[in-house]
């Protein structure tokens, strides 16, 4: 699975800047036109050919397994244009981090995720848990970037994205009371499926980095003690910390987020962070994307 997810990344860093460019800006433009002309001309024709309908693919209008992506509805026009301005620079930062080809593929596998299971499962696609994935991406990238609620009060993005990941729970639940809808009740599990696929186990990098790695050193600390034999001192005899003293680590350079070494990894190159307070070391993709250490 690291070689796999090894040679993943190498193909999107080789093709950076393949794909469509600035993809969430058509998207939230598209999806503009539509509601503006849904909502003035009170006429859903226009909406009513993009949205997603099972029964209607299968006879062959298949533009709606991706038109729906602009079907896009926040409720009156002012939050719905807070929306799309909102998904619109959250998609432009991840864009800018990844590249054009990495986001792309990103945004891609959400839909087609979405349209394999509401195929399978007849059910209606929507659009909302999928730029949801954009704001926990955005939020596991830059977990320090502040948020304005209601304009006025700051708050960290990683704890909009657990408050989102809670409110998806929720309605997991929600869907399943009081009849057990399954397998409907998974759909804004797997609309998120796309998220938990590209980040894998970076999907900790929401959690503050000081409170992760104060958990290691607990954790760490606790193992040690718990398994540190009793030592009974005898005359004369060596003492026990120069009898088991720690041999020196196998590696030279480790990374503080992700643990890979440069032995584990001989082809990653390492960096120091002159911003952390302390001596941490990073890899190339994380000494770029990390949240300094004070």
């Amino acid at each position: 699975m690291k070689n796999l997810r090894r040679q993943f990344d190498r193909l999107c860093y080789r093709n950076r800047d393949k794909g469509i460019p600035n993809l969430m800006l058509y998207i939230c433009i598209g999806s503009a036109v539509v509601y503006l002309m849904t909502q003035l001309t009170q006429n859903t024709v226009l909406y009513n050919v993009l949205y997603f309908d099972r029964t209607l693919i299968l006879r062959g209008q298949v533009w709606r397994l991706f038109t729906y992506a602009l079907t896009y509805n926040g409720g009156n026009i002012l939050y719905t244009a807070i929306g799309l301005l909102c998904y619109f620079s959250l998609g432009r930062a991840i864009e800018n981090q990844w590249g054009t080809f990495r986001f792309n593929l990103f945004y891609l596998s959400g839909l087609v995720l979405m349209d394999i299971y509401c195929l399978i499962f007849p059910c209606n696609a929507s659009v909302n848990y999928l730029n949801m994935s954009l704001f926990l991406a955005y939020a596991t990238l830059y977990p320090d970037a502040h948020f304005l609620l209601f304009f006025i009060i700051p708050i960290k993005a990683w704890i909009f994205a657990l408050f989102d990941l809670a409110i998806t729970l929720i309605n997991v639940i929600m869907l399943s009371v009081p009849v057990f809808y399954f397998p409907y009740n998974l759909f804004p599990l797997v609309a998120l499926a796309n998220y938990f696929l590209f980040f894998g186990k970076d999907v900790a990098n929401v959690i503050p980095m000081s409170w992760r790695i104060n958990a290691r050193r607990l954790f760490r600390r606790g193992k040690q003690t718990a398994s540190r034999p009793k030592v009974i001192p005898f005359k004369g005899a060596p003492s026990y910390e120069a009898s088991t003293a720690q041999p020196k680590a196998p590696y030279l350079h480790r990374c503080t987020v992700c643990g890979r070494t440069d032995v584990s990894d001989p082809e990653l190159e390492f960096r120091y962070c002159s911003r952390c307070k302390g001596y941490y070391c990073y890899c190339q993709d994380h000494i770029n994307n990390h949240t300094h250490i004070q």
